[in-house]
């Protein structure tokens, strides 16, 4: 039987890949710090290890007998200290490439982050080789740049890194929710009357795309691949099909772009130079999201790892809806 590690495996995506694998028979060692939601995903094909991704000896020991490992921890958010962020998703990733490399493990795949085509223009169909080498517009995206190139000094250990975009699913915590409170507070920002493009991708379809990675056999060695659900839609239309769903009114707030982005500047001026805790109600990044399209070319994914979505984003739309009223 096929052994895998996952790192994260208590965050949103990780359970959903825990599952996937369990499911198509792998022997999956779920690691993560919460132990509560770890020790809910156990059964005769998953055991819980619980384990810090900045603890260099912790991820030697779960690695230590994989056949395969899945690196899907991260610090994830759009505001925070550098530090933070250098630790877990620089130097935790380093310690998995060391891990990986002194177990030759048969295939690594890191989930990383499209965030870092991140810019102030719209993109259309971007490849996978358009990233900058560079990108300084939040700390999470530049660990995320320095930690892909990581792989380059890694080259004996076969690995693959997928960018999936705009995860959305149920146990989503970030961006859904994060419309839902807008909507019910002050509004959704509209801006270009909201047809800019945007992709999404169900979370189910990360976790199969990072099945089919261990599975491939025409990809290795830090090749990288795009993951949407390949349905770019306007954010109107994406924002108007949830609402109506949950019965919530629709309410937008026409918004000039040049003064939501000063908006973002100064909120991140202010939250830099007083050192105050949290994240900006509004940063440079979430205004790039609202202004500015940017869809993925996910024709390398499709060609060599097979990849095919298996739900659709008003499917993935329905089913979140519905466990949101049932709870």
């Amino acid at each position: 039987m096929k052994k895998v590690l996952v790192t994260g495996a208590t965050g949103f995506l990780g359970k959903y890949v825990v599952e996937e694998l369990s499911q198509y028979g792998y022997q999956v060692k779920a690691f993560g710090r919460n132990k509560t939601i770890g020790q809910g995903l156990e059964n005769s094909f998953v055991t819980f290890y619980q384990g810090d991704l900045t603890e260099e000896k912790e991820i030697e020991e779960a690695c230590k007998g994989m056949d395969y490992v899945v690196h899907a921890e991260a610090l994830s958010t759009v505001w925070g200290d550098w530090e933070d962020f250098y630790k877990t998703n620089v130097l935790g990733t380093k310690y998995v490439l060391e891990a990986c490399k002194k177990e030759k493990i048969k295939r690594l795949v890191y989930v990383s982050s499209p965030s870092i085509y991140a810019a102030a223009k719209d993109q259309l169909n971007i490849k996978e080789d358009e990233a900058p080498k560079e990108n300084y517009l939040n700390n999470y995206i530049r660990s995320k740049l320095i930690s892909e190139q990581l792989f380059k000094d890694y080259l004996d250990v076969p690995s693959i890194i997928l960018r999936p975009r705009g995860l959305f699913g149920i146990g989503d915590t970030s961006i859904l929710p994060r419309v839902l409170k807008l909507s019910q507070k002050i509004g959704i920002p509209l801006i270009k009357d909201g047809r800019q493009l945007m992709d999404m991708t169900c979370v189910e379809n990360v976790a199969l795309a990072i099945r089919l990675s261990l599975e491939t056999s025409r990809a290795n060695n830090g090749k990288v691949y795009n993951i949407t659900n390949g349905e770019p839609r306007e954010f109107k239309s994406l924002i108007e099909e949830t609402l109506k769903g949950l019965d919530y009114p629709i309410k937008y707030r026409k918004i000039p772009s040049s003064l939501l982005f000063i908006t973002a500047s100064a909120l991140e001026l202010i939250y830099k130079f007083l050192k105050l805790k949290g994240e900006p109600a509004l940063t440079r990044y979430t205004y790039y999201l609202l202004r500015y399209s940017q869809t993925l070319d996910i024709h390398k994914a499709e060609k060599e790892l097979g990849y095919r979505p298996k739900i659709s984003i008003s499917e993935g739309i329905e089913k979140y809806v519905k466990n949101y009223r049932e709870h």
